[in-house]
Protein backbone atom coordinates (compact mmCIF):
# COMPACT_ATOMS: atom_id res chain seq x y z
CA UNK A 1 0.00 0.00 0.00
CA UNK A 2 2.91 1.97 0.94
CA UNK A 3 4.00 1.55 -2.82
CA UNK A 4 1.14 2.55 -4.46
CA UNK A 5 1.00 5.67 -2.11
CA UNK A 6 4.48 6.70 -3.75
CA UNK A 7 3.78 6.12 -7.36
CA UNK A 8 0.30 7.20 -7.44
CA UNK A 9 -0.01 10.01 -9.86
CA UNK A 10 -3.00 12.03 -11.70
CA UNK A 11 -2.08 11.01 -14.89
CA UNK A 12 -1.97 7.35 -14.13
CA UNK A 13 -5.52 7.49 -12.59
CA UNK A 14 -7.05 9.71 -15.56
CA UNK A 15 -5.54 6.93 -17.56
CA UNK A 16 -7.75 4.22 -15.60
CA UNK A 17 -10.52 6.23 -15.89
CA UNK A 18 -10.74 6.86 -19.44
CA UNK A 19 -9.92 3.56 -20.58
CA UNK A 20 -13.09 2.64 -18.49
CA UNK A 21 -14.93 5.00 -20.39
CA UNK A 22 -13.96 3.70 -23.31
CA UNK A 23 -15.11 0.01 -22.20
CA UNK A 24 -18.54 1.10 -21.15
CA UNK A 25 -19.29 3.72 -24.29
CA UNK A 26 -18.00 0.83 -26.75
CA UNK A 27 -17.37 -2.82 -25.62
CA UNK A 28 -20.39 -2.64 -23.24
CA UNK A 29 -22.88 -1.76 -26.08
CA UNK A 30 -22.74 -5.02 -27.54
CA UNK A 31 -23.65 -6.47 -24.21
CA UNK A 32 -26.70 -4.70 -24.17
CA UNK A 33 -27.35 -5.83 -27.79
CA UNK A 34 -26.74 -9.15 -27.47
CA UNK A 35 -28.97 -9.09 -24.12
CA UNK A 36 -31.64 -7.50 -26.02
CA UNK A 37 -31.62 -10.23 -28.59
CA UNK A 38 -31.54 -12.80 -26.22
CA UNK A 39 -34.55 -11.10 -24.51
CA UNK A 40 -32.98 -10.91 -20.99
CA UNK A 41 -34.74 -9.47 -18.19
CA UNK A 42 -33.20 -6.20 -16.47
CA UNK A 43 -32.61 -8.76 -13.79
CA UNK A 44 -30.20 -11.10 -15.65
CA UNK A 45 -28.83 -7.85 -17.41
CA UNK A 46 -27.93 -5.84 -14.07
CA UNK A 47 -26.01 -9.21 -12.94
CA UNK A 48 -23.94 -9.80 -16.32
CA UNK A 49 -22.86 -6.23 -15.99
CA UNK A 50 -22.34 -6.98 -12.21
CA UNK A 51 -20.55 -10.24 -12.84
CA UNK A 52 -18.20 -8.92 -16.45
CA UNK A 53 -17.62 -5.31 -14.30
CA UNK A 54 -16.56 -6.96 -11.03
CA UNK A 55 -14.68 -9.82 -12.51
CA UNK A 56 -12.87 -7.24 -14.84
CA UNK A 57 -12.17 -5.16 -12.01
CA UNK A 58 -10.98 -7.79 -9.48
CA UNK A 59 -8.36 -9.39 -11.96
CA UNK A 60 -7.31 -6.17 -13.19
CA UNK A 61 -6.41 -4.67 -9.99
CA UNK A 62 -5.17 -8.03 -8.17
CA UNK A 63 -2.48 -8.47 -11.24
CA UNK A 64 -1.37 -4.76 -11.86
CA UNK A 65 -0.51 -4.62 -7.77
CA UNK A 66 1.38 -8.20 -7.81
CA UNK A 67 3.49 -8.14 -11.32
CA UNK A 68 3.59 -3.99 -10.73
CA UNK A 69 2.44 -3.53 -14.55
CA UNK A 70 -0.54 -2.22 -16.09
CA UNK A 71 -2.49 -5.17 -16.35
CA UNK A 72 -5.93 -4.00 -18.45
CA UNK A 73 -8.29 -6.90 -17.99
CA UNK A 74 -12.04 -6.68 -19.95
CA UNK A 75 -14.91 -8.94 -20.98
CA UNK A 76 -14.88 -10.14 -24.37
CA UNK A 77 -16.19 -8.03 -26.96
CA UNK A 78 -15.92 -10.42 -30.04
CA UNK A 79 -17.86 -13.18 -27.62
CA UNK A 80 -20.70 -10.46 -26.79
CA UNK A 81 -21.09 -9.95 -30.53
CA UNK A 82 -21.03 -13.81 -30.84
CA UNK A 83 -23.73 -13.68 -28.85
CA UNK A 84 -25.57 -11.10 -30.06
CA UNK A 85 -27.40 -13.91 -32.60
CA UNK A 86 -25.95 -17.22 -30.15
CA UNK A 87 -28.42 -16.08 -27.23
CA UNK A 88 -31.32 -16.35 -29.41
CA UNK A 89 -30.57 -20.13 -30.35
CA UNK A 90 -30.31 -21.54 -26.94
CA UNK A 91 -31.68 -21.44 -23.65
CA UNK A 92 -30.07 -19.18 -21.08
CA UNK A 93 -28.92 -22.11 -19.51
CA UNK A 94 -27.76 -23.47 -21.96
CA UNK A 95 -25.59 -20.45 -22.58
CA UNK A 96 -24.13 -20.07 -18.89
CA UNK A 97 -23.40 -23.65 -19.54
CA UNK A 98 -21.06 -23.02 -22.95
CA UNK A 99 -19.67 -20.03 -20.56
CA UNK A 100 -18.24 -22.64 -17.84
CA UNK A 101 -17.21 -25.06 -20.90
CA UNK A 102 -14.89 -22.13 -22.19
CA UNK A 103 -13.73 -20.87 -18.92
CA UNK A 104 -12.97 -24.42 -18.20
CA UNK A 105 -10.73 -24.73 -21.52
CA UNK A 106 -9.45 -21.10 -21.46
CA UNK A 107 -8.25 -21.47 -17.70
CA UNK A 108 -6.21 -25.28 -18.80
CA UNK A 109 -4.80 -23.12 -22.20
CA UNK A 110 -3.55 -21.11 -19.24
CA UNK A 111 -1.57 -23.29 -16.87
CA UNK A 112 -0.74 -26.40 -19.42
CA UNK A 113 0.70 -23.93 -21.92
CA UNK A 114 -1.74 -25.73 -24.67
CA UNK A 115 -3.02 -22.26 -25.97
CA UNK A 116 0.11 -21.54 -27.85
CA UNK A 117 0.65 -24.49 -29.75
CA UNK A 118 -3.04 -24.57 -30.90
CA UNK A 119 -2.88 -21.30 -31.99
CA UNK A 120 0.47 -21.92 -33.62
CA UNK A 121 -1.37 -24.42 -35.67
CA UNK A 122 -5.23 -23.17 -36.93
CA UNK A 123 -4.09 -20.42 -39.50
CA UNK A 124 -4.65 -16.81 -38.12
CA UNK A 125 -6.29 -15.81 -41.36
CA UNK A 126 -8.41 -18.33 -40.73
CA UNK A 127 -9.63 -17.28 -36.88
CA UNK A 128 -9.40 -13.44 -38.68
CA UNK A 129 -12.25 -14.45 -40.74
CA UNK A 130 -14.48 -16.01 -38.60
CA UNK A 131 -13.90 -12.97 -36.50
CA UNK A 132 -14.90 -10.52 -39.29
CA UNK A 133 -17.97 -12.85 -40.19
CA UNK A 134 -19.24 -12.57 -36.55
CA UNK A 135 -18.65 -8.62 -36.71
CA UNK A 136 -19.90 -8.04 -39.87
CA UNK A 137 -23.76 -7.67 -38.87
CA UNK A 138 -22.53 -5.16 -36.70
CA UNK A 139 -21.45 -2.85 -39.87
CA UNK A 140 -24.45 -3.46 -41.61
CA UNK A 141 -26.52 -2.56 -38.76
CA UNK A 142 -24.70 0.70 -38.75
CA UNK A 143 -26.23 1.86 -42.00
CA UNK A 144 -29.62 0.09 -41.57
CA UNK A 145 -30.07 2.35 -38.01
CA UNK A 146 -29.03 5.22 -40.41
CA UNK A 147 -31.84 4.23 -42.67
CA UNK A 148 -34.22 4.14 -39.54
CA UNK A 149 -33.64 6.84 -37.87
CA UNK A 150 -31.26 9.70 -40.43
CA UNK A 151 -31.45 12.57 -37.63
CA UNK A 152 -30.26 10.62 -34.36
CA UNK A 153 -27.60 8.33 -36.24
CA UNK A 154 -25.93 11.27 -38.54
CA UNK A 155 -24.80 13.34 -35.67
CA UNK A 156 -23.09 10.60 -33.97
CA UNK A 157 -21.38 8.95 -37.04
CA UNK A 158 -20.00 12.73 -37.58
CA UNK A 159 -19.10 12.82 -34.45
CA UNK A 160 -17.05 9.42 -34.72
CA UNK A 161 -15.38 10.57 -37.51
CA UNK A 162 -14.49 14.13 -36.21
CA UNK A 163 -12.98 12.42 -33.04
CA UNK A 164 -11.06 9.87 -35.58
CA UNK A 165 -9.27 12.74 -36.71
CA UNK A 166 -8.37 14.66 -34.11
CA UNK A 167 -8.40 12.95 -31.07
CA UNK A 168 -8.61 9.03 -32.27
CA UNK A 169 -8.39 7.41 -29.24
CA UNK A 170 -11.59 8.90 -27.84
CA UNK A 171 -14.04 8.55 -31.30
CA UNK A 172 -16.40 6.30 -29.66
CA UNK A 173 -16.87 8.01 -26.29
CA UNK A 174 -17.45 11.23 -28.40
CA UNK A 175 -20.28 9.40 -30.69
CA UNK A 176 -21.86 8.06 -27.60
CA UNK A 177 -22.34 11.33 -26.15
CA UNK A 178 -23.27 13.59 -29.10
CA UNK A 179 -25.80 10.29 -29.42
CA UNK A 180 -27.34 11.10 -25.60
CA UNK A 181 -27.68 14.63 -26.17
CA UNK A 182 -29.18 14.02 -29.73
CA UNK A 183 -31.50 11.21 -28.17
CA UNK A 184 -32.55 13.79 -25.47
CA UNK A 185 -33.45 16.47 -27.57
CA UNK A 186 -35.64 14.15 -29.79
CA UNK A 187 -37.23 12.25 -27.06
CA UNK A 188 -36.38 9.60 -27.82
CA UNK A 189 -34.71 8.47 -24.15
CA UNK A 190 -37.41 6.46 -21.89
CA UNK A 191 -36.44 8.03 -18.77
CA UNK A 192 -39.67 6.10 -16.66
CA UNK A 193 -37.16 2.98 -16.82
CA UNK A 194 -34.57 4.75 -15.18
CA UNK A 195 -33.41 2.57 -11.64
CA UNK A 196 -30.76 3.83 -9.09
CA UNK A 197 -30.56 0.81 -7.27
CA UNK A 198 -27.49 -1.61 -6.18
CA UNK A 199 -26.93 -4.84 -8.30
CA UNK A 200 -28.44 -8.05 -7.12
CA UNK A 201 -26.71 -10.97 -8.65
CA UNK A 202 -28.70 -13.45 -10.40
CA UNK A 203 -27.53 -17.30 -10.34
CA UNK A 204 -28.38 -19.22 -13.41
CA UNK A 205 -27.53 -22.90 -12.82
CA UNK A 206 -26.12 -24.03 -15.91
CA UNK A 207 -27.17 -26.82 -18.31
CA UNK A 208 -24.85 -28.57 -20.72
CA UNK A 209 -26.26 -29.18 -24.38
CA UNK A 210 -23.89 -30.75 -27.03
CA UNK A 211 -25.41 -28.16 -29.41
CA UNK A 212 -24.22 -25.32 -27.35
CA UNK A 213 -21.32 -26.62 -26.10
CA UNK A 214 -19.85 -27.30 -29.57
CA UNK A 215 -21.89 -23.96 -31.29
CA UNK A 216 -21.30 -21.62 -28.22
CA UNK A 217 -18.51 -22.48 -26.20
CA UNK A 218 -15.67 -23.91 -29.03
CA UNK A 219 -16.28 -20.33 -31.01
CA UNK A 220 -16.51 -18.36 -27.81
CA UNK A 221 -13.33 -19.70 -26.51
CA UNK A 222 -11.54 -19.25 -29.34
CA UNK A 223 -11.94 -15.92 -30.50
CA UNK A 224 -11.48 -14.94 -26.70
CA UNK A 225 -8.27 -16.32 -26.91
CA UNK A 226 -7.23 -14.70 -30.52
CA UNK A 227 -8.76 -11.74 -30.29
CA UNK A 228 -8.26 -10.90 -26.87
CA UNK A 229 -5.55 -12.79 -25.15
CA UNK A 230 -3.03 -12.91 -27.76
CA UNK A 231 -3.68 -8.99 -29.00
CA UNK A 232 -3.72 -8.15 -24.99
CA UNK A 233 -0.81 -9.80 -24.12
CA UNK A 234 1.39 -8.13 -26.77
CA UNK A 235 0.03 -4.68 -26.03
CA UNK A 236 2.41 -5.37 -22.65
CA UNK A 237 5.42 -6.98 -24.46
CA UNK A 238 5.44 -4.13 -26.74
CA UNK A 239 5.52 -1.41 -23.59
CA UNK A 240 8.36 -3.47 -22.47
CA UNK A 241 6.33 -5.45 -19.27
CA UNK A 242 8.02 -9.20 -19.42
CA UNK A 243 4.82 -10.34 -17.48
CA UNK A 244 4.79 -14.04 -17.88
CA UNK A 245 1.66 -15.20 -19.81
CA UNK A 246 0.18 -18.34 -18.34
CA UNK A 247 -0.51 -16.06 -14.72
CA UNK A 248 -2.87 -14.03 -16.66
CA UNK A 249 -4.82 -16.30 -18.25
CA UNK A 250 -5.26 -18.50 -15.54
CA UNK A 251 -6.63 -15.73 -13.72
CA UNK A 252 -8.85 -14.32 -15.82
CA UNK A 253 -10.26 -18.28 -17.04
CA UNK A 254 -10.60 -18.86 -13.14
CA UNK A 255 -12.37 -15.43 -12.91
CA UNK A 256 -15.00 -16.48 -15.71
CA UNK A 257 -15.46 -19.75 -14.55
CA UNK A 258 -16.86 -18.46 -10.99
CA UNK A 259 -18.72 -15.35 -12.51
CA UNK A 260 -20.09 -17.39 -15.38
CA UNK A 261 -23.51 -18.41 -13.56
CA UNK A 262 -24.37 -14.89 -12.64
CA UNK A 263 -23.79 -14.28 -16.38
CA UNK A 264 -20.42 -13.27 -17.24
CA UNK A 265 -19.27 -14.37 -20.74
CA UNK A 266 -15.59 -14.21 -20.44
CA UNK A 267 -13.09 -12.09 -18.50
CA UNK A 268 -10.01 -11.56 -20.77
CA UNK A 269 -6.84 -9.50 -21.21
CA UNK A 270 -7.60 -6.23 -22.96
CA UNK A 271 -6.10 -4.31 -25.94
CA UNK A 272 -7.42 -1.18 -26.77
CA UNK A 273 -7.91 0.02 -23.26
CA UNK A 274 -4.48 -1.85 -22.05
CA UNK A 275 -2.69 0.68 -24.76
CA UNK A 276 -4.06 3.54 -23.09
CA UNK A 277 -2.58 2.70 -19.36
CA UNK A 278 0.93 1.29 -21.30
CA UNK A 279 1.43 4.21 -23.11
CA UNK A 280 3.90 7.31 -21.95
CA UNK A 281 0.32 9.36 -21.76
CA UNK A 282 -0.10 7.15 -18.34
CA UNK A 283 3.25 8.44 -16.66
CA UNK A 284 6.70 8.77 -18.43
CA UNK A 285 8.44 6.42 -15.84
CA UNK A 286 6.97 2.74 -16.83
CA UNK A 287 7.50 1.41 -13.55
CA UNK A 288 4.79 3.91 -12.30
CA UNK A 289 2.11 2.69 -14.72
CA UNK A 290 0.90 -0.01 -12.91
CA UNK A 291 -1.45 2.82 -10.92
CA UNK A 292 -3.42 2.70 -13.98
CA UNK A 293 -4.17 -0.82 -13.60
CA UNK A 294 -5.42 -0.31 -9.94
CA UNK A 295 -7.10 3.10 -10.97
CA UNK A 296 -9.05 1.18 -14.07
CA UNK A 297 -10.01 -1.96 -11.82
CA UNK A 298 -10.60 0.15 -8.76
CA UNK A 299 -13.80 1.74 -11.27
CA UNK A 300 -14.82 -1.51 -13.17
CA UNK A 301 -15.58 -2.60 -9.30
CA UNK A 302 -17.45 0.56 -8.15
CA UNK A 303 -19.25 0.76 -11.34
CA UNK A 304 -20.49 -2.84 -10.91
CA UNK A 305 -21.88 -1.89 -7.85
CA UNK A 306 -24.51 0.14 -9.85
CA UNK A 307 -25.13 -2.27 -12.47
CA UNK A 308 -28.72 -2.07 -12.41
CA UNK A 309 -28.40 1.92 -12.94
CA UNK A 310 -26.32 1.24 -15.54
CA UNK A 311 -28.28 -1.59 -17.51
CA UNK A 312 -31.13 0.60 -16.89
CA UNK A 313 -29.89 3.09 -18.51
CA UNK A 314 -28.90 1.48 -21.49
CA UNK A 315 -32.60 0.39 -21.56
CA UNK A 316 -33.64 3.41 -21.72
CA UNK A 317 -32.12 3.99 -24.81
CA UNK A 318 -33.18 3.74 -28.49
CA UNK A 319 -32.19 0.83 -30.58
CA UNK A 320 -31.06 2.92 -33.43
CA UNK A 321 -28.66 4.51 -31.39
CA UNK A 322 -27.39 0.54 -29.84
CA UNK A 323 -27.11 -0.43 -32.89
CA UNK A 324 -25.01 3.21 -34.49
CA UNK A 325 -22.59 2.83 -31.16
CA UNK A 326 -22.08 -0.84 -31.39
CA UNK A 327 -20.83 -0.57 -35.15
CA UNK A 328 -18.43 2.17 -34.68
CA UNK A 329 -17.32 0.77 -31.90
CA UNK A 330 -16.22 -2.55 -33.86
CA UNK A 331 -14.87 -0.94 -37.00
CA UNK A 332 -11.73 -1.34 -36.29
CA UNK A 333 -12.01 -4.64 -35.39
CA UNK A 334 -14.01 -5.56 -38.81
CA UNK A 335 -11.27 -3.68 -40.61
CA UNK A 336 -8.74 -5.64 -38.73
CA UNK A 337 -10.32 -9.29 -39.07
CA UNK A 338 -10.93 -8.75 -42.99
CA UNK A 339 -7.68 -7.43 -43.06
CA UNK A 340 -5.87 -10.46 -41.45
CA UNK A 341 -7.79 -12.56 -43.41
CA UNK A 342 -6.91 -11.42 -46.84
CA UNK A 343 -3.21 -10.35 -46.29
CA UNK A 344 -1.85 -13.26 -48.29
CA UNK A 345 -3.01 -13.36 -51.60
CA UNK A 346 -2.08 -17.08 -51.89
CA UNK A 347 -3.80 -18.38 -49.69
CA UNK A 348 -7.45 -16.42 -49.89
CA UNK A 349 -9.68 -19.06 -50.38
CA UNK A 350 -10.10 -20.75 -46.71
CA UNK A 351 -10.59 -17.49 -44.91
CA UNK A 352 -13.27 -16.89 -47.27
CA UNK A 353 -14.97 -19.89 -46.75
CA UNK A 354 -14.53 -18.98 -42.98
CA UNK A 355 -15.88 -15.63 -43.45
CA UNK A 356 -18.73 -16.13 -45.64
CA UNK A 357 -19.75 -19.09 -43.57
CA UNK A 358 -20.09 -17.23 -40.11
CA UNK A 359 -21.44 -14.33 -42.22
CA UNK A 360 -23.98 -16.21 -43.50
CA UNK A 361 -25.26 -17.17 -40.02
CA UNK A 362 -26.46 -20.93 -40.85
CA UNK A 363 -26.88 -23.47 -38.39
CA UNK A 364 -26.65 -27.25 -38.74
CA UNK A 365 -27.79 -30.13 -35.75
CA UNK A 366 -28.20 -26.38 -33.46
CA UNK A 367 -24.58 -25.68 -33.61
CA UNK A 368 -24.21 -21.80 -34.72
CA UNK A 369 -21.70 -20.29 -37.66
CA UNK A 370 -19.17 -19.23 -35.94
CA UNK A 371 -18.37 -23.01 -35.44
CA UNK A 372 -19.17 -23.90 -38.80
CA UNK A 373 -17.09 -21.35 -40.24
CA UNK A 374 -13.84 -22.57 -38.09
CA UNK A 375 -14.20 -25.88 -39.17
CA UNK A 376 -15.04 -24.92 -43.00
CA UNK A 377 -11.90 -22.36 -43.12
CA UNK A 378 -10.12 -25.23 -41.61
CA UNK A 379 -11.02 -28.15 -43.69
CA UNK A 380 -10.60 -25.94 -46.63
CA UNK A 381 -6.85 -24.96 -45.79
CA UNK A 382 -6.18 -28.92 -45.42
CA UNK A 383 -7.82 -29.52 -48.67
CA UNK A 384 -6.12 -26.54 -50.96
CA UNK A 385 -2.82 -27.13 -49.39
CA UNK A 386 -2.80 -30.51 -47.04
CA UNK A 387 -3.06 -31.29 -43.46
CA UNK A 388 0.98 -31.22 -43.40
CA UNK A 389 0.36 -26.95 -43.26
CA UNK A 390 -1.43 -27.38 -40.35
CA UNK A 391 0.62 -29.49 -38.17
CA UNK A 392 4.17 -28.19 -39.00
CA UNK A 393 5.35 -26.31 -36.26
CA UNK A 394 5.31 -22.71 -37.37
CA UNK A 395 8.63 -20.60 -37.30
CA UNK A 396 8.75 -17.46 -35.19
CA UNK A 397 8.41 -17.38 -31.59
CA UNK A 398 5.36 -18.46 -30.00
CA UNK A 399 3.60 -16.70 -26.74
CA UNK A 400 4.42 -18.46 -23.38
Amino acid sequence: MNALKRDFSLSALVAGMIAVAVSYAGPAVIVFQAARAGHLSTGQLSSWIWAISLGSGLTGLLLSLRFKAPVITAWSTPGAALLVTSLAQYRYGEVVGAYMLSAVLITLFGVTGLFSWIMERIPKAVIAAMLAGVLLRFGTSLFTSFQHVPVLVAPIVLAYFAGKRWFARYAVVAALAVGLCAAGMLGLVDVQILSISLARPVLTPPEFSLSAMVGLAVPLCFVTMASQNAPGYAVLQTAGYRVPVSPLITTTGLASLILAPFGAHGINLAAITAAICTGPESHAQPERRYVAGVACGSLYIVIGVFGTLVASVFSALPDALIAAIAGLALLGALAGGIGAAMADDKRREPPLIAFLITASGVTFFGVGAAFWGLLGGVAAEAILFGSASLWAKPAGKPIA
